[in-house]
């Protein structure tokens, strides 16, 4: 059984919701008949390639708050990291443009690293102090740290039009399945999950979707607005 998750590197809900899918996954009785495959979902593609901007200031803006309550957002945020065993900075982190990130990954799954490297990537941009988006060197030494070698990486990331058609593919086939925010799973192409869900929900979809075949039905919607679309990712509240 295939299941696909669309993501970007940039949404804090994708960092939480493979974590959870994760856990599921390694509870489930035919886990070593799962093949698991990350596919591309941008949530700005219009986003400038080499700008950045500090995450702080950016959902201020976007969402109409002062930092500090922005800052109280990605606290919350973290708060849910932290609860599957994810570290999770509140400041100093960026925002940019994630196409060179898709593309690696498409590389990196030709050569059976695709794992390694999307947990890579999360890590670098939501754990660690250096920037994810620092730029191709950067990429780079994250793609080797992954097993890849990385003048080939480097080669990629030189050539723009390296797997450009195999991310938007992607875009469109997550579209065409109902698509509207990230992460989305679907499971055997039978079944989709929207947002961070609990892991118990992973679960029974996975139960699921092992057991039957049937067209794609959307099992739940994001709980608590806990997915990121094309208009940002919802602020979680105190409740």
């Amino acid at each position: 059984m295939r299941v696909e998750i669309w993501t970007d590197i940039n949404c804090p809900w994708c960092y939480v919701g493979k974590a959870r899918f994760d856990q599921a996954l390694a509870g489930f009785e035919h886990r070593d008949g799962v093949e698991v495959v990350h596919r591309s979902y941008e949530l700005d593609p219009s986003r400038p390639q080499g700008v950045t901007e500090p995450v702080l200031p950016m959902l201020a803006k976007k969402y109409g708050l002062s930092e500090a309550q922005a800052r109280q957002a990605e606290e919350r945020i973290a708060a849910n990291a932290a609860a599957e065993g994810l570290e999770y900075r509140t400041a100093g982190r960026d925002v940019g443009n994630s196409f060179d990130m898709h593309r690696l990954l498409h590389f990196s799954r030709e050569h059976g690293r695709q794992h390694e490297l999307i947990d890579l990537l999360y890590r670098a941009n939501f754990a660690e102090e250096r920037s994810a988006f620092e730029g191709v060197e950067r990429l780079v030494e994250l793609a080797a740290e992954a097993g890849l070698d990385a003048g080939a990486a480097r080669a990629v990331l030189a050539d723009p039009e390296r797997y450009a058609a195999d991310v938007r593919a992607d875009e469109q086939e997550g579209a065409r399945l109902g698509a509207t925010g990230v992460p989305f799973f679907v499971l055997d192409r039978a079944y989709g999950v929207s947002g961070a869900q609990p892991v118990e929900a992973f679960g029974q979809a996975l139960a699921q979707a092992w057991a039957n075949h049937a067209p794609l039905t959307t099992v739940g919607a994001a709980r608590d607005g806990e997915a990121c679309g094309p208009d940002g990712c919802p602020l979680p509240s105190d409740d």
